[in-house]
């Protein structure tokens, strides 16, 4: 038996209208019919406040995520500078006593700048100029003020562009402050590293700056 529908009961929404016309089998017809409005509903998707719940969470999680992955980032970018700074004393010391008669490169170009009959010079490629930006910091290299001069470039064995000194300096700046890296970092001839917050650190490197443990 089909139900039939007065003015006072015609349906309001698509809905109401799709099982309106459902016959009442079994049980009474209005159970019938709140089972399939649950079955559409169900069927139809997300509402927007359960949409706005999760564009929520996830603007929760990334909000928590996101500043641990930059702190992640920044520290490993500041390992990689002292790694660039260690390399140029290194490549220092070999250049010194093996190439320069005992005087220091001014600049990374003549640091890299191989030997005669050599094909690596004292530091690596990517090492080759002042002011190269190497994972977020900008490296560089130059005489410490006051530095004297020890000797001619066209002595030293791979024909430097510059005069050998008898003291260095080196520094790596965060190429973004509080982005790229958060420290400023220097060293010189002595081989040790120190750090400073807001500003490069001076060359030379000024006493009771704080050194890197």
């Amino acid at each position: 038996m089909r139900r039939t529908f007065s003015v006072r009961d015609r349906p309001e929404t698509d809905t109401d209208a799709r099982f309106c016309a459902m016959p009442a089998i079994g049980w009474g017809g209005t159970q019938v019919a709140d089972a399939v409005r649950m079955k559409l509903r169900a069927a139809s998707g997300f509402t927007l406040i359960e949409l706005l719940i999760v564009v929520s969470i996830i603007g929760v999680l990334a909000a928590v995520a996101i500043p641990g992955v930059l702190r992640a980032r920044m520290a490993a970018n500041e390992s990689s500078a002292l790694a660039s700074l260690r390399a140029i004393n290194s490549g220092q010391v070999s250049y010194s006593s093996s190439c320069a008669y005992g005087g220091y490169a001014v600049d990374l170009a003549d640091l890299s700048l191989a030997p005669g009959g050599a094909n690596q010079g004292f530091i690596s490629p990517d090492l080759n100029v002042n002011g190269v930006t190497k994972s977020g910091y900008i490296i560089g290299l130059a005489a410490e003020t006051g530095a004297v001069p020890m000797g001619a470039a066209g002595l030293t064995c791979n024909v430097s562009a510059n005069n050998p000194v008898g003291a260095y300096w080196a520094n790596a700046d965060p190429l973004t402050p509080n982005s790229t890296g958060t420290r400023f970092f220097a060293t010189d001839t002595r081989g040790s590293m120190f750090w400073a917050l807001g500003a490069t650190i001076g060359n030379p490197i000024p006493a009771g700056t704080s050194a890197v443990q």
